[in-house]
């Protein structure tokens, strides 16, 4: 595979793409979608642009493709961000023309259900962002989490490395969207609890690849997106993460187990697994029961690690993807992990 061509950064004063490449839920939630817009134009000095399904519901696989084929055709726009995830983006990529992307590299920012466009783009030789969406990080109510906008202004303006630091403070608990009083204050937080280190016996740098758990399972199955040459993985830094979906223990294992068996967790020697979400508005976790499902995804990845990649160096709780505060990661980029020293640094 050819070496990772990082997008020409956006600039102050500059348009960008907003798409809803999964879902249009901006029409179906406008609080949090409109919030977002506000904070493009007034905290990062960026002017929104949106296209025909940004804000359509129910747009069709191939109204959403031809939006994002517009937006990076299109040399006024510098940079394209994702409203929100979904679960069906996995349906636009059959209509993606792979070298309009590679004859107009752009910043592409998003997560979740995003995780099919990240990669799509890593195989297509650039370098995308695995975070920042509008009505999650953008939208948050009260103000955006300072961890979180310091992280996205760097990744957004700037090239080389950036030291990604635990959180001070993190949430876990949502607010129900349709209700404005939602946006009167920010979430409450709870103090920073720190990584967890595994394996911390070595220095790692080299691309990145994975995203959110479910969303790659679900790639595997269709098999899209995933190489078949895996020596394109060696020595790379994996992504992991769960969504507000929060899938049992039972299945994290066995979808760890299964790339194992595919031969794919052998080829990363680090893995970053993001925070755990242990709250939705569908599953109400008490803190004992959130501490006990966080506990038992972790014991979950390490029974499939201990098996197929015994020596990896782990770190648990990095504050990337369904997290509050979320830190942008490089997707197709540059990691370091720096076991002695505890560090990870990422390159924008």
């Amino acid at each position: 595979m050819r070496s990772p061509v990082y997008p020409p950064k956006p600039s102050p004063g500059d348009r960008i793409a907003v798409l809803s490449p999964s879902s249009g839920l901006p029409g179906v939630f406008p609080l949090p979608y409109e919030l977002g817009l506000q904070r493009l134009r007034e905290k990062f000095e960026l002017e929104p642009v949106e296209y025909p399904a940004t804000r359509k519901a129910g747009a069709t696989p191939r109204e959403r493709a031809a939006d994002l084929h517009a937006a990076f055709a299109d040399p006024d726009i510098k940079a394209v961000i994702a409203s929100i995830g979904g679960d069906d983006q996995i349906t636009v990529l059959p209509h993606l023309d792979r070298e309009v992307f590679r004859a107009n590299p752009k910043p592409f920012f998003g997560m979740s259900d995003n995780t099919n466009l990240l990669a799509f783009l890593r195989n297509s030789g650039l370098v995308g962002y695995h975070g920042g969406s509008v009505m999650c990080e953008l939208g948050r109510p009260g103000a955006m989490h300072p961890q979180t906008a310091e992280s996205l202004r760097a990744a957004l303006f700037t090239s080389g490395p950036y030291e990604v630091r635990p959180a001070e403070r993190w949430r876990d608990v949502d607010r129900d969207w349709a209700d404005p009083a939602t946006f009167d204050a920010e979430p409450e937080t709870r103090p920073g609890t720190g990584w967890t280190w595994v394996n911390p016996d070595r220095v790692v740098e080299g691309r990145s690849w994975g995203g959110c758990l479910e969303i790659l399972g679900w790639l595997l199955m269709a098999d899209r997106e995933v190489s078949h040459d895996l020596s394109v993985y060696d020595g790379g830094v994996l992504l992991l993460e769960t969504s507000e979906d929060m899938p049992s223990a039972t299945e994290v294992y066995r979808t760890i187990r299964n790339m194992g068996e595919r031969g794919l967790l052998q080829r990363f020697p680090a893995l970053l697994m993001g925070r755990a979400k242990t709250w939705s508005l569908e599953r109400r976790n008490s803190p004992p029961e959130a501490a006990r499902y966080a506990a038992e995804q972790r014991e979950a990845v390490l029974r499939a690690m201990r098996t197929y990649a015994p020596d990896t160096t782990i770190v648990f709780d990095v504050d990337f993807g369904h997290t509050d505060p979320q830190v942008v990661i490089p997707y197709g980029g540059t990691v370091r992990v720096d076991g002695p020293a505890r560090r990870i640094t990422v390159g924008y």
